[in-house]
């Protein structure tokens, strides 16, 4: 997960591939141009969304790999297919497509716990993540969780989600609506738990 991006994470540029700047200050005149001359047909509802939608996208890139760091440590390796920065949304946020996965480490930078999923977006000035779409969280102890959505919160440093959530370990699987847990998922709470069945180790999948 990603706690700090906007102000201590680094993308590493040399494993960035197929980079698609959109320039800011070209863009605009072109598009003012091509109105100028088609003013007098088009309807200005769509003058505006063709605006809008122009200069929305900023940069693009394609097999991107995220580090954050704290204290000179690398706590979060962050890997996106697809990553699109669009700094003049409002408010302005970054997106994370067509898969992801996020690994996060202690200080002897062994792997605490990881999370995978389809989708997530940044919003990097509120601090907090959205993540959705067969989302996956595994922690040290093996233990996995199963959502559909998750809020990440920089500041509190913990993610919440108001959707049904599975959780599984190695004696029992635990069903519920809504989960608050931290950073790393060895501590978690089910909102509003619905049942639990007692599984046979073996039959839990690793």
């Amino acid at each position: 997960m990603i706690s700090g991006l906007s102000n201590a994470s680094m993308i590493n540029r040399s494993i960035i591939k197929h980079i698609v700047p959109i320039t800011r200050n070209l863009l605009p005149g072109i598009l003012f141009s091509m109105l100028l001359l088609s003013s007098c047909k088009n309807d200005p509802n769509e003058i505006n969304a063709l605006v809008n939608k122009g200069t929305m996208q900023e940069d693009k890139a394609f097999d991107v790999t995220i580090l954050q760091s704290e204290n000179g440590h690398v706590k979060v390796r962050l890997y996106a297919k697809e990553f699109v920065r669009n700094d003049l949304a409002k408010p302005p946020y970054v997106d994370m497509k067509n898969g992801l996965k996020a690994e996060v480490f202690n200080d002897s930078l062994k792997v605490e716990s990881t999370l995978t999923a389809r989708y997530a977006r940044y919003y990097e000035k509120q601090g907090n993540i959205l993540i959705r779409d067969s989302i996956v969280v595994v922690n040290k102890k093996g233990e996995r969780l199963n959502t559909e959505e998750l809020v990440w919160n920089q500041t509190a440093k913990k993610v919440y989600t108001e959707k049904f959530v599975k959780i599984t370990t190695s004696t029992q699987v635990m069903y519920g609506d809504g989960l608050e847990a931290n950073e790393d998922f060895t501590w978690y709470r089910i909102i509003h738990p619905k049942g639990i069945v007692r599984v046979d180790k073996s039959e839990v999948p690793q």
